[in-house]
């Protein structure tokens, strides 16, 4: 997905990415608030984003927000890199992109998508081969900690982290909340906002006010509920449209 306040820059990379193989581009935006909700809605692999953007630019947005996918900043300016790196970007592409380097930098990104998801999944497999799925990895000090997902309630983020609430204390793991949901959707776990996800049989109650949807779980926690996520989670719960 590309990112870019300039529409010329976009349709310019839109062409390079048309020539190269295995890639698709699924969406644009034009500023940081934009991308956060095409981001929510089209789940891209790889964002491809512009610096300096009005409202929140490229980089405020990868310094605040975990949930993103991997990011290569594309700009005109050579004095943002090592933010931007610090902010773990794949690659950082000057204007005009050169054809060659975009294709290393898309590359670069699918090599470090492949290589985290398969240290994932050797982490779960070593633990749990019979029943993976349900698994949740947390590292702390060295030490891996190791969570049974069903007696969790609610997955959030807050700004680059994933949380949850186990063992009466907030813990943190590396998964993002879109690689936990496609994981535990069958285990019953619902996207309600773009930073939420919940276990639907801990929902204890859902809060209706002018509009604005909230969602109390079994053990106290309250989850928010996007507009655009209040249908479908009306739907799962059996619940009648009002």
């Amino acid at each position: 997905m590309l990112v870019d306040d300039e529409e010329p820059a976009r349709r310019r990379l839109s062409r390079l990415l048309r020539g190269l193989p295995d890639v698709e581009v699924v969406g644009d935006a034009g500023d940081g608030e934009e991308a956060l909700r095409r981001v929510e809605e089209l789940r891209p692999d790889l964002l491809l984003l512009d610096v300096r953007m009005p409202g929140m630019d490229g980089l405020a947005l990868a310094q605040r927000y975990r949930e993103l996918p991997p990011l290569i900043f594309v700009t005109a300016h050579d004095d943002y890199a090592v933010r931007a790196f610090e902010a773990h970007a794949v690659d950082y592409l000057l204007k005009p992109v050169r054809p060659e380097r975009l294709a290393d930098a898309l590359e670069r990104a699918r090599g470090r998508l492949l290589a985290k998801q398969a240290a994932v999944s050797r982490v779960l497999e070593a633990v749990a081969p019979v029943d993976s799925s349900c698994r949740i990895v947390t590292v702390s000090q060295g030490v891996f900690h190791f969570f049974d997902a069903r007696s969790i309630s609610r997955f959030w983020s807050s700004d680059k982290y994933t949380l949850f609430l186990a063992e009466q204390r907030e813990q943190c793991t590396e998964e993002s909340l879109t690689q936990l949901e496609e994981r535990l959707r069958s285990h019953g776990f619902l996207r309600v906002h773009r930073g939420e996800l919940i276990q639907l049989t801990h929902v204890k109650a859902v809060h209706s006010r002018n509009g604005e949807h909230e969602v109390e779980l079994q053990d106290g926690q309250l989850a928010r509920v996007s507009r655009r996520s209040a249908s479908t989670l009306k739907a799962a719960l059996g619940m009648k449209a009002r």
